[in-house]
């Protein structure tokens, strides 16, 4: 009976995910079909342990019933193996899913191209600034990927990141920064305000590479037209023209955006972008 009610609340959960929208805050959403094939799975083997469950109650022994516990004979052996089987569902349904803003930024703080939580971790590739999808292929496919990407958008003098392809123009403007200088570029984010020696302005979209442990902050520093206040978390639409522009706290040159056109607009209902494969 245990284990029809872990699986089916498997199901549930992920059916309560889906329904609520919350699920595009843990996986990239390209990967939907991943998860109703889960759901599915989650339902049949739970219907299977049903069946098995009912048939015992009514006395009737399966042929094959006695060799599913796996030699987990002891009572703390199966108390440990169900805890284990059940921690995705109380950490669902334990922990609150909490929308990220600049809160998480201003507590983490940012790097480039990788956050410092990141090193040695292989389980653990929280990104800033620049989307790194390299560490996912050998170096001879994804420099093919990034040339195929470049030619796409090479010509093109004006740039609009739109949700869908916002990851990969923001990849290849850190990956080639001199190729996209001097072309226009228009994209939504909000603002994140940061003082080291002076005030700098970013522009952001939280973004999932395949799931939430990928995810990060990404966008471009910019530079705003004089006398133009905005507010931290802010939610903007930006036009303007890709430059350098010196970071004196990375003591390096990032790409950036000479702002020429500003203006509020409401956050939209998904703030999250997702990379496309």
């Amino acid at each position: 009976m245990l284990r029809f009610l872990i699986l089916s609340g498997y199901f549930e959960w992920m059916m309560y995910l889906q329904v609520s929208g919350k699920l595009n805050q843990y996986i990239n959403i390209h990967y939907i079909y991943l998860v109703y094939l889960t759901m599915g799975l989650s339902l049949l083997l739970a219907l299977v342990q049903l069946k098995i469950w009912v048939g015992k109650s009514e006395g009737k022994e399966l042929s094959n019933d006695h060799g599913h516990d796996h030699g987990l004979t002891r009572p703390s052996q199966k108390i440990i193996a169900y805890l284990l089987l059940s921690l995705p569902l109380i950490a669902g349904t334990l922990f609150p899913t909490i929308s990220l803003d600049t809160t998480i930024v201003e507590a983490k703080g940012f790097s480039f191209p990788i956050s410092k939580e990141s090193v040695g971790d292989p389980e653990m590739n929280t990104q800033y600034l620049k989307p790194d999808t390299s560490i996912y292929y050998n170096k001879d496919d994804y420099d093919q990927q990034m040339d195929d990407l470049l030619n796409k958008y090479r010509e093109n003098d004006v740039l609009r990141v739109t949700d869908e392809n916002y990851l990969e123009v923001m990849e290849l403007i850190y990956n080639y920064p001199n190729t996209f200088v001097g072309k226009k570029l228009s994209y939504d984010g909000f603002d994140y305000q940061t003082t080291k020696e002076q005030t700098y302005n970013f522009l952001f979209r939280f973004g999932i590479i395949h799931c939430v442990a990928d995810s990060g902050v990404f966008g471009l520093m910019m530079r705003l037209p004089e006398n133009t206040q905005v507010d931290n978390n802010q939610w903007l639409h930006v036009e303007g023209t890709i430059e350098l522009d010196y970071f004196e706290p990375f003591k390096r040159q990032l790409p950036a955006l000479a702002v020429e056109q500003v203006q509020p607009i409401a956050a939209p209902k998904n703030q999250y972008v997702y990379r496309s494969f």
